[in-house]
């Protein structure tokens, strides 16, 4: 009988959610949904030196904005809390103390500084099977010198016992099996005095077991590590319910070599976090998907596609769909390029989806940042607007330079049009196309746009110059959506009054 489902997210609360995390984060939730199974958020903040205030929170924050529900973890609850590590003291040290009884884990009182020098002494030192017995731990002190220095309070920690001449399988659902010599691995430290809390490699097997984790999904930077998590698991006799490794490949940036960071987003101009992160110690603000205007559904639909994809070349994907697709078969293994601009397409692709109303109310803070008021306006005028001109814009801000007009008379006309389009008969037209609309009592798109075309073709005019000084007046610029479904959303009042506000202001140039 295969087992449930169940896989986690654990970040730390060391700062902002990287986007590459969120990818590993939408990996899990896709597997999970797509096996029926369960997803938990479990917070690792047992480095308590790296604890930032704010992390935590802001990390639930961005995986709700982006539509990753929790099944279990701080905020749900779960049959299998704590959910947060610092919570979990009393667990761990049991855990320590049968590695310790088992022999399998040891005490080491070894300082920084004695570290330092023994380091400087042995060219690529590492704790090991090679030097462990020339340091000061219980596997060279005797067992009445050990309690005396633990009773005295000397700092001390307790390393794993690494033993040599082994090779150690890693089965990794995307990679294979991956085998290494147990001789190259070092006695990593399971657990510190000083703040009474084990370190990740304790901390994640501990909890993956007792959370009945069937599958750690999570970076590639993390492959390194799982040697030693496979040995844990043996060392505890828990082999045979270890969950499947994956180790996702890494985000590479966009340009050059190596993995994506905040730098190559500052340098290019995109963001690299989910939502706006104000660190609470530099006072720095750094952008977010959020606040630069992006959807979260276009954000989930780009990540999802960075080192995987659905078997064809279906691009545009709900949520739903994602999960219906997602296979650890269509994975790379090697890094994805950030390609930054292709998010950009997506939200755009998102937006023109979007109900011209939802589009709207998306829109209204933008018109209160540039001080409109959109309660002057009615909803269903708003909605029109930007369902004219979204076709031009990768985000709702975008809107703004787009769709202002509607909203805003001209003040100012576009020199290089004026200069283009505004000829000395020019105003003596534009009053006399003002007074054929004045007439017109239908005034539609359908209605007015023949009786204007016919004016034009009647009088031998040139229909380019004419629509584009008529646009000039309205809009103030020679660009925009269809001039006539303008002119019936305005109505036939403000088109008017604009005209003849532009014969007004606007001087030939010389």
């Amino acid at each position: 009988m295969e087992r449930e489902v169940r896989v986690r997210f654990a970040p730390s609360p060391t700062g902002p959610l990287h986007i590459g995390g969120v990818r590993t984060a939408l990996y899990n939730y896709l597997f999970a949904r797509k096996h029926g199974g369960k997803m938990i958020l479990r917070i690792e903040d047992t480095d308590s030196r790296r604890f930032v205030p704010g992390a935590e929170a802001y990390i639930n924050e961005a995986l709700a904005w982006l539509g990753i529900t929790i099944d279990e973890g701080v905020r749900e609850g779960g049959p299998y809390g704590p959910y947060k590590q610092s919570e979990r003291r009393d667990i761990y040290r049991h855990y320590v103390k049968q590695l310790l009884d088992n022999g399998k884990a040891y005490i080491a009182f070894d300082t920084p500084a004695e570290l330092d020098a023994r380091r400087a002494e042995v060219p690529n030192f590492q704790y090991d099977a090679s030097t462990r017995m020339s340091m000061r731990n219980s596997l060279t002190l005797p067992a009445d010198e050990v309690q005396r220095l633990i009773d005295a309070g000397e700092q001390y920690v307790v390393r794993f016992l690494v033993e040599p001449g082994r090779l150690v399988e890693v089965n990794d659902l995307l990679r294979g099996k991956v085998t290494i010599k147990s001789d190259i691995l070092d006695d990593k430290v399971l657990y510190k005095s000083a703040d009474d809390l084990p370190t990740y490699h304790l901390a994640n097997i501990v909890d993956d077991h007792l959370m009945k984790i069937s599958h750690v999904i999570r970076g590639e930077e993390w492959l390194p590590s799982a040697p030693l998590h496979v040995l844990l698991y043996e060392a505890f006799g828990w082999a045979d319910t270890a969950p499947d490794f994956v180790h996702l490949p890494l985000l590479l940036k966009p340009d050059g070599k190596g993995k994506l960071s905040k730098r190559d987003g500052d340098r290019l101009g995109f963001p690299v976090f989910p939502l706006e992160w104000h660190d609470p110690a530099s006072g720095e603000v750094s952008r977010g998907y959020r606040e630069s205007g992006y959807l979260p559904e276009a954000v989930v639909n780009f990540l999802a596609l960075l080192g995987w994809n659905p078997g064809d070349d279906t691009e545009v994907m709900s949520m739903d769909e994602l999960i219906s697709k997602f296979s650890f078969d269509h994975c790379s293994r090697s890094g994805a390029r950030f390609a930054f601009d292709k998010g950009k397409w997506f939200n755009h692709t998102y937006l023109q989806a979007l109900p011209d109303e939802r589009l709207a109310e998306l829109f209204k803070p933008v018109m209160r940042a540039h001080g409109v008021d959109p309660d002057t306006f009615s909803d269903s005028y708003i909605a029109r607007a930007v369902g004219m001109v979204k076709g031009r814009i990768n985000f709702v801000e975008d809107l703004w330079d787009q769709a202002a007009f509607f909203f805003r008379a001209p003040e100012e006309y576009s020199e290089k049009d004026v200069r283009k389009r505004w000829s000395p008969e020019m105003p003596e037209l534009m009053r006399t196309l003002a007074a054929i609309l004045e007439q017109q009592s239908d005034f539609s798109a359908a209605a007015v746009e023949p009786v204007i075309m016919d004016w034009i073709k009647s009088n031998s005019l040139h229909m380019g110059n004419v629509m584009n000084a008529f646009r000039l007046t309205v809009v103030g610029e020679c660009k925009g959506p269809h001039m006539f479904e303008v002119s019936e959303l305005m109505g036939k009042d403000e088109t008017v009054r604009r005209i003849l506000a532009g014969v007004e202001r606007i001087k030939p140039a010389e």
